[in-house]
């Protein structure tokens, strides 16, 4: 966006833009909050960007377990379990592990590190870990790649420190031969998540939820990543095992 645009954007004149980004004028609170508003910024963000012009935070950041949060957390939980029998989870802003539904089972058999069971659980690292679900993957090079352009798009426009560790942990994981590239099927309306699971072959198509009106950064970093199988027989698999596991989060 071009400083005539974001000034547009703002209803303010490009001179006054100009001041403000080079230091001649200081902006009002309200000044920030609606440059950071047009600029689309998340609101850990606009709390950096108001600390960064002299201003107090101006949206609260409550744990996981506060009670204030307890209607929404209620409300991705039934989200959750309505989507079973497909599997479905709730992340943070570093992918961790919020909530899972029953479905999530045949994932976490797969896993032989134990270590990356233990809470927290960053789903982005039981993925892409060897130990993880990485061997189970079908063209693993390629969904590696998803990932990590995903995850770099994130920790270039936000210069979160913790996602760019992740990003570093994970890059540093053996990268698998890459198979001959491959155009993917026309019949598809995206490309899938592919995996061997216990003799099985299944396929995914994957969504990702968020709230639409948050006013707490907690909140507003919460996703709910919910999988579809893309083919029957994922279907029939995952109708099979309905019924048949327990939790594996909450």
């Amino acid at each position: 966006m071009s400083q005539l645009d974001l000034a547009l954007e703002a209803e303010i004149s490009q001179r006054h833009l100009s001041f403000v980004e080079s230091g001649r004028a200081r902006p009002s609170r309200d000044m920030v909050l609606t440059l950071a508003e047009r600029l689309d910024l998340p609101l850990r963000e606009r709390n950096r960007l108001l600390l960064a012009a002299g201003f107090a935070p101006g949206f609260q950041e409550r744990p996981i377990g506060d009670a204030s949060l307890a209607p929404a957390l209620a409300a991705v939980e039934r989200v959750l379990k309505g989507h079973e029998p497909n599997p479905a989870i709730a992340v943070d802003r570093t992918w961790t592990l919020v909530r899972a539904n029953a479905a999530i089972a045949p994932f976490l058999e797969a896993v032989t590190d134990p270590a990356l069971l233990q809470p927290p659980v960053n789903v982005l690292r039981l993925s892409l870990h060897p130990g993880g679900l990485a061997p189970h993957i079908l063209d693993l090079a390629d969904w590696r790649d998803h990932l990590m352009e995903r995850l770099g798009r994130i920790t270039q426009s936000v210069a979160d420190a913790d996602l760019s560790r992740l990003m570093e942990e994970l890059a540093a994981y053996p990268v698998p031969p890459r198979r001959r590239p491959s155009k993917p099927d026309p019949s598809f309306i995206a490309v899938p998540l592919r995996m061997r699971l216990g003799g099985e072959l299944l396929s995914f198509i994957t969504t990702i939820t968020v709230f639409g009106t948050p006013l707490d950064v907690t909140l507003s970093e919460l996703a709910v990543e919910t999988f579809f199988p893309a083919d029957e027989e994922t279907a029939a698999f995952l109708r099979r095992r309905a019924g048949s596991v327990s939790p594996a989060a909450g």
